[in-house]
């Protein structure tokens, strides 16, 4: 093309306002991925579709370029400034930078708009709103004599609603085309489908999904459907707008189709091309006769057809009869038979549940499929992930509990009462650290409850330190399978990133080996404090945690007891009594151990003095019988010598004390039992004497029931209070000596295992609920869970190389720790159908809140409140190129250990199940395998010691689901490899349980897998960046991430760089 050089010159010369936009830019020209010089600022004016490049604003123009035949590569990071324009041409590459992200974007607009491709673009856009403006035109003049939309008082349209069954999707539809035509004759088409929605109130096109891509056909059958969730906005007006393509370079499209905005169409040249579109109203579909569109295909400009699209209407609660003599990837033919029991099971997740569902699941994305079973049937599979508002509501409740619990503790060594100076530092010294701690759990508190936005924590997220107790990408994956011959099944999936320290770090490894060490050397502590062991120390909290609660509970009974006696009503005073006799038995039974007779006699040596005072005679044997490992005790309190000795510690005095509150229980039962019998008909004599109530010296029996109970009742609490007050500081002093031999170390070990502990139960009461609902009609399953406990398996991802290795030892202490969990299902009080937590560490009490009719078909056990263990299970595989690395330069021993230590943890629950269960109570499986050859030859591919031995997983998942387990699957940051993991073990359920067709294994799989099929996101979308990129997937678990295979040679390389690098770090 010739330009006249005057008349540009002239032209870059005119002034600002003339220009499209001008600016400076840093300019040079790249060959590959090298610049050929170093980039010069120059002034750049664009006009139309020309780019004047200019030294500066006053100055000649130095070159022009012409924006032709050419587009823009656009880096999406957050940091860079700075395009390239690519030339068809063959030309070299223009580099420009900008000097600020806004300032970067703007004029990669700019220069797309000015391109002649980008205004071919427009001119396209353009022509399909004429034609859609024409095709509205003439349905309006088709439905002139039907009713129009409502008009409210408010002058605002009202728009007809469709009909669904409650917790269902609102639309679902599925998608074929006959007879495409190619651009050329000899042209094998690559079809996808995009699917945009047009909103009657806003009339904006709005990208929703697409197909997945199908190869070499004119006639495609889409195996991806489309499925509208409860909660979109869809009415009969609505009108949904299907535009097919033809990919022309797979890989592009799929990176490319992510980023385009909605009102741009994409060029030819990334990698597919138009090929025609159409457009239908919802309500037409909805009320077709035969629930089935066919419709033309027109080119942008609505003159040639190019072929024709089928949309059917999925309902997958009706009955179709009709079946299909033969399935192949091209045939049009077919229609679904569907199936669907009213027994199925989502069916209780209806009206009755779906309160309490919703208030922990949240922003569900649902995907539809249609695959051919083995027997040339149809079946279809519904697949659903949502996010759950647990991710934050747990940790905010934990923190909390954690926050009053450390208070408390730091209250009871303040009331120590007075110490010797050297134990009273060290006392100080401790509060000051846990006064520290405190406050930043304080601080984490008040930030998560400032918090707003997702209800999840993205993978980006995993290093800050205000969300460090929320887990990583905590979703539920279900799949809900149709088969036409086969009872409808659900299969739930928890999905969460591996539970793990990530801002605290890895350095030093991960809670397994930390808390390992630590303890090895508080053993080796000098004389400074006494060594208790980890054992005596959950028990000196679990006899404080015994008092908090007792106490109160004993002084209400009390009270009631003398409330019935003033009123002189016997069957309450007997309700009373017995009451109150139960929880002061469990009172005294708490302190028969023998830890809280040598911390009283720890602690009387650290007083400002003290002298020991030998008993006069021999204790019995049942006094002696306490904890072995308390006899070094004498050793570590003759450290304290320097103690001035000046008065008498009787050694028997606890006994006493002890025994008071017993003989004053039996006191007031002896004086019920009198008054109860004086009062009752009988014929024993008035002035006969009752034995026991003479041990109490009580010498009459007359006047009134108040007031010969009342002295007895304040003498019952007056020996308790005194036995609360020594044994809450021998137990406050037994906590102070853990505290003072690993400052500040155990209080950081405390914070990690809390934060690891936090993350993990956020994933299993998600897993609980789910699995409640799912089951809540399933008598052998509820009776299971109250006879044996709930089976929670979690297969780990993660490799033993570097810092997954600490993130691995953090998860398995973190799931060990769940042990110590109960759950409690509870009759909901209010709409708040949220858990409640209460307890303590190492103790907590989940409460499941189920509204009343839900509530009603629990077991009289369950619904009593009796508490329903958990017996988590962690089976680890690592798969990616790391662990190639650990499996042939490092070890993988951890990996090992923790696999053989859950297994025994797996056979325990499998014998309990055995024992306590009817072998009619298992899920019946098309192929019913022996669990215990399951779990002889899982034994043996543990013991095998085989690289990268995914039977492992697939065993155990196997197992989980024919024991009524809850599945959990973990990574890094439930990202890559557990996607990859979720898809495979859904498709192959559908092969294995379902009949799915053995041709369309692969394909399946792709489909689950295929980022095309998710659409177009909005930035609020993206769960991993919050943004879109050219090099991170646009979806959770829908994408495919190739597995790296390292030769041995990048091997080689890999460690001598690894090493080098590792030298240079510690240097």
């Amino acid at each position: 093309m010739r330009f006249n050089a005057k008349d540009l010159a002239l032209l870059a010369r005119r002034p600002s306002g003339c220009f499209d936009k001008e600016g400076k830019l840093k300019i040079c020209r790249v060959v590959g991925d090298e610049k050929l010089i170093e980039p010069r600022e120059r002034w750049c004016r664009l006009k139309g579709n020309l780019l004047f490049l200019m030294k500066n604003k006053s100055s000649e123009a130095l070159e022009v370029v012409i924006l032709e035949r050419c587009w823009i590569v656009e880096f999406r990071s957050k940091t860079d400034v700075s395009i390239v324009l690519k030339f068809q041409s063959g030309e070299p590459d223009l580099y420009v930078e900008a000097a600020s992200k806004p300032d970067c974007e703007s004029w990669a607009v700019a220069l797309g708009e000015a391109n002649s491709e980008g205004l071919q673009n427009k001119i396209q856009q353009l022509r399909r709103l004429i034609m859609e403006i024409k095709e509205e035109r003439s349905s309006d003049e088709a439905r002139q004599f039907l009713p129009s939309p409502q008009i409210d008082s408010l002058g605002e349209p009202q728009f007809t609603s469709i009909q669904r069954i409650a917790n269902e999707p609102k639309l679902e539809f599925s998608l074929a085309c006959k007879d495409l035509v190619a651009a050329t004759r000899d042209r094998k088409l690559n079809t996808f489908i995009q699917v945009s929605v047009v909103h009657p109130a806003e009339h904006i096109l709005t990208r929703y999904s697409s197909t997945e891509i199908v190869e070499g056909t004119r006639d495609p059958l889409f195996l991806t459907g489309v499925t509208f969730p409860p909660e979109y906005p869809i009415y009969e007006e609505t009108k949904i707008k299907l535009t097919v393509y033809d990919v022309k370079d797979k890989s592009q499209d799929t990176v490319r189709t992510s980023v385009l905005p909605d009102h741009k169409e994409p060029r030819a040249d990334v990698g597919r091309s138009f090929l025609g579109c159409t457009t239908f109203r919802v309500g037409d579909l909805v009320k077709s006769k035969e629930q089935q569109l066919t419709l033309t295909l027109r080119t942008s400009d609505g003159g040639k057809t190019v072929g024709t699209i089928e949309v059917n209407l999925v309902k997958m609660g009706e009955l179709e009869d009709e079946e299909t003599d033969h399935i192949t990837t091209d045939s049009q033919d077919q229609k679904c038979a569907l199936v669907r029991e009213c027994t199925t099971a989502e069916g209780i997740s209806g009206k009755d549940n779906l309160p309490s569902l919703n208030a922990v699941l949240k922003n569900p994305i649902c995907k539809l499929y249609r695959f051919p079973t083995s027997d040339n049937k149809w079946m279809r599979i519904r697949e659903q992930m949502a996010e759950t508002t647990l991710s934050f509501h747990v940790p905010k409740e934990l923190i909390n509990l954690h926050i009053k619990e450390d208070m408390r503790r730091n209250q009871e060594l303040k009331d120590l009462g007075e110490l010797a100076p050297h134990w009273d530092n060290m006392r100080k010294s401790v509060i000051a650290h846990c006064d520290q701690m405190l406050s930043m759990y304080q601080d984490t508190l008040a930030e998560l409850g400032k918090h707003t936005g997702s209800s999840f924590k993205s993978s980006c997220s995993k290093g800050e330190k205000t969300l460090e107790f929320i887990p990583i990408n905590l979703h539920l994956q279900r799949m809900h399978v149709h088969s036409p011959r086969l009872k409808d099944a659900l299969y739930d999936v928890i999905t969460v990133g591996a539970p793990a320290a990530h801002f605290q770090g890895f350095k030093n490894g991960g809670l397994r080996k930390l808390l390992s060490k630590f303890e090895a050397e508080r053993r080796n502590t000098g004389y400074q404090c006494i060594y208790y062991s980890p054992e005596n120390t959950a028990k000196a909290k679990e006899v404080l945690s015994n008092i908090n609660h007792l106490q109160p509970l004993i002084s209400s009974h009390a009270d009631l007891l003398l409330n019935s006696a003033s009123q002189h009503s016997p069957d309450s005073l007997k309700n009373s009594l017995k009451m109150l006799s139960e929880k002061t038995e469990l009172f005294v039974h708490a302190f028969k151990d023998q830890l809280v007779r040598s911390a009283l006699l720890a602690l009387y040596t650290a007083r400002p003095g003290c002298v020991l005072k030998k008993p006069a005679g021999p204790r019995n044997s049942a006094e002696e019988g306490g904890d072995v490992q308390h006899e070094d005790h004498p050793s570590q309190i003759k450290r304290q010598d320097s103690i001035p000795h000046h008065s008498e510690y009787d050694e028997e005095e606890w006994d006493r004390v002890w025994a008071n509150v017993g003989k004053s229980l039996n006191c007031v039962i002896a004086m019920v039992d009198r008054l109860l019998e004086k009062d009752s008909v009988s014929n024993i004599k008035e002035g006969e004497n009752d034995p026991s109530a003479a041990d109490c010296n009580v010498l009459h029996t007359g006047g009134d029931w108040y007031e010969q109970l009342y002295p007895l009742v304040i003498t019952l609490k007056d020996c308790m209070g005194e036995v609360v007050t020594r044994a809450k500081q021998s137990m406050a002093f037994v906590l102070l000596q853990e505290l003072a031999c690993g400052l500040p170390q155990c209080l950081m070990l405390t914070l990690r295992r809390d934060i690891v502990f936090s993350q993990a139960l956020a994933g299993l009461v998600c897993g609980f609920v789910i699995k409640l609902h799912t089951g809540l009609r399933d008598q052998g399953f509820l009776q299971q869970l109250h006879s044996v406990g709930l089976l929670v398996q979690y297969e780990g991802l993660l490799s033993t190389y570097s810092e997954e290795a600490g993130m691995l030892e953090d998860m398995a202490v973190g799931i060990s720790d769940l042990q110590k969990v109960m759950f409690k299902v509870i009759e909901a009080k209010s709409e708040d159908f949220l858990p409640i937590i209460t307890g303590r560490r190492e103790h907590y009490i989940i409460e499941v809140q189920l509204p009343a009719k839900m509530f009603e078909l629990l077991p009289q056990e369950i619904k009593e409140g009796k508490l329903l263990r958990m017996y988590p299970v962690l089976f680890n595989v690592g798969i990616n190129e790391q662990q190639t690395l650990a499996e042939r330069f490092g070890d993988t021993t951890l990996q090992e250990n923790i696999n053989q230590e859950n297994l025994e943890l797996l056979k325990e629950y499998y014998k309990l199940f055995t024992e306590k269960m009817p072998p009619d109570c298992l899920p019946h499986f098309q192929e019913q395998n022996d669990l215990k050859g399951l779990l002889e030859n899982l034994h043996q591919n543990i013991q095998a010691k085989k690289r990268k031995n995914v039977e492992i997983m697939w065993l155990a998942a196997t197992i989980c689901r024919k024991l009524n387990g809850v599945r959990f699957t973990c990574c890094k940051s439930a990202k890559d490899r557990t996607s990859m993991s979720v898809t495979l073990e859904q498709c192959s359920i559908l092969r294995d349980e379902h009949q799915l067709h053995k041709d369309f294994f692969i394909r399946a799989l792709d489909c689950m897998r295929s980022r095309q099929t998710q659409g177009a996101l909005n930035e609020s979308d993206d769960p991993e960046t919050g943004c879109l990129t050219d090099n991170k997937p646009t979806s959770r678990h829908f994408y495919p991430v190739a597995l790296l295979l390292v030769s041995s040679h990048l091997l080689v390389v890999w460690l001598i760089l690894s090493l080098a690098l590792l030298l240079a770090k510690y240097q």
